[in-house]
């Protein structure tokens, strides 16, 4: 029986075992850890790309999957230094199905509201290569991935165009070249990839009639006219720390846009350097409903990241190291396998009737991822913004807006 036959049996075999584990209910407070955990490490990934010029936006949700994943395989000191990097705080056993319980919420909440949304994930491996069944066991029942074995050594360009090609329809076409030429080669034996989209209608929609073109303030001393929405309604709101934090509903109330603006126009560096999980998990779940005047101008970005520097920063070192790397895990060689490059691309547009946003991760591995005046946010200079799943309080996507003029970055 060769790698794909059995990697076809092997999918028969966990999709029952998938359909019996999702009626096993899992202690809130394992999916609480892993939530907490996901926003301590998209604040952390944060802090390490936020001096990146411009506009910024990405999925840490989206980075953590993928790197979730590969630490599936992971011992070692390698393994130690990850869970650390990406705050993995439950053991494997605890840690991959609290990720396919967020994943099923995800993905079920589609079916609730009428929004879009999914997360999917598949491996690429190389066909015929020894990986473990344990692994791509843990993989199927936890992450549901497509698994497609092809030949790095024969044609790896045939093999990026088709990986381009799946993130490209998970992402409805927002997500194109996420994997550029080079990326793979013929040492390439694995690739894994998350890809994730939402397209929601906000709950109170903007009138376009509303719209019209007004300052926004790069600086405190220069601006630029950018289209901006206008609407009246009973918004989430706060006022805390000299910022105004607004919750932007989606239809269904499921998902949430936060915009976080500080007061001063020169205030979103002092936002960033100071940002921590719980200052980020305190202003998205104390908001009171009332009735807010808004002004939030149109934005559109794109951006890139290659992330290896970001995560040997924040301590996950020893995954890019030929011959430190342990993912015996995956195959039972002991330093092996390393990670080769790990890449984001992200997309995000808001206009007057919702949100649109996608992002996908990559992760290559090589042998030797009481009426009173309501109050008014003008989002008139830069502010963070992130959109949050609300049941679980999961961050799905996050950055930044500094010039909503620049269509993309």
């Amino acid at each position: 029986m060769n790698l794909k036959q059995k990697l076809t049996a092997l999918t028969s075999i966990i999709f029952c075992g998938v359909f019996l584990a999702n009626a096993v209910q899992l202690d809130p407070k394992v999916i609480d850890t892993l939530v907490m955990g996901n926003t301590e490490f998209a604040v952390k990934l944060y802090g390490k790309l936020k001096n990146t010029e411009g506009n910024l936006f990405l999925s840490p949700y989206s980075i953590s999957t993928v790197l979730a994943m590969t630490y599936a395989g992971a011992k070692g000191k390698p393994a130690t230094q990850m869970a650390k990097a990406l705050s993995f705080n439950l053991d494997q056993q605890q840690l991959h199905p609290a990720f396919a319980e967020i994943e099923h919420n995800i993905n079920r909440t589609s079916e609730a509201t009428g929004i879009m949304i999914w997360s999917a994930n598949s491996l690429w491996p190389l066909e015929k290569y020894p990986f473990m069944k344990k692994y791509l066991n843990v993989i199927h029942e936890n992450y549901k991935a497509d698994i497609t074995p092809v030949n790095y050594k024969k044609d790896t360009e045939k093999i990026r165009l088709q990986i381009n090609d799946w993130v490209e329809k998970k992402t409805m076409n927002k997500i194109k070249d996420l994997i550029q030429p080079g990326h793979l080669d013929a040492l390439t034996r694995l690739t894994l990839v998350n890809a994730i989209y939402f397209k929601g209608q906000w709950l109170y929609q903007f009138d376009k009639a509303n719209t019209k073109d007004a300052p926004f303030w790069i600086t405190p001393d220069t601006s630029v006219d950018v289209p901006t929405m206008y609407a009246k309604a009973k918004f989430g709101y706060d006022d805390r720390d000299s910022l105004q934090i607004l919750e932007l509903p989606y239809k269904g109330r499921e998902i949430s846009m936060f915009i976080i603006l500080p007061y001063e126009k020169e205030g979103l560096d002092r936002i960033q350097n100071s940002l921590t999980a719980k200052k980020l998990t305190e202003w998205t779940m104390n908001t009171s409903t009332k009735e807010v005047k808004v002004y939030l101008p149109r934005f559109s970005i794109t951006s890139e990241f290659d992330l290896p520097d970001a995560l040997k920063a924040l301590g996950m070192k020893n995954a890019f190291i030929k011959g430190k790397a342990n993912f015996s895990g995956m195959d039972g060689r002991k330093n092996w396998l390393y990670i080769s490059d790990a890449i984001h691309k992200a997309f995000v547009d808001v206009d007057e009737e919702g949100t649109e946003a996608a992002a996908a991760s990559a992760v290559m591995m090589r042998a030797l991822a009481v009426p009173e005046p309501p109050p008014v946010v003008n989002a008139n200079h830069p502010f963070l913004f992130v959109i949050r799943e609300n049941s679980k309080s999961n961050i799905l996507f996050m950055g930044r807006v500094v010039d909503p003029s620049l269509a993309s970055q």
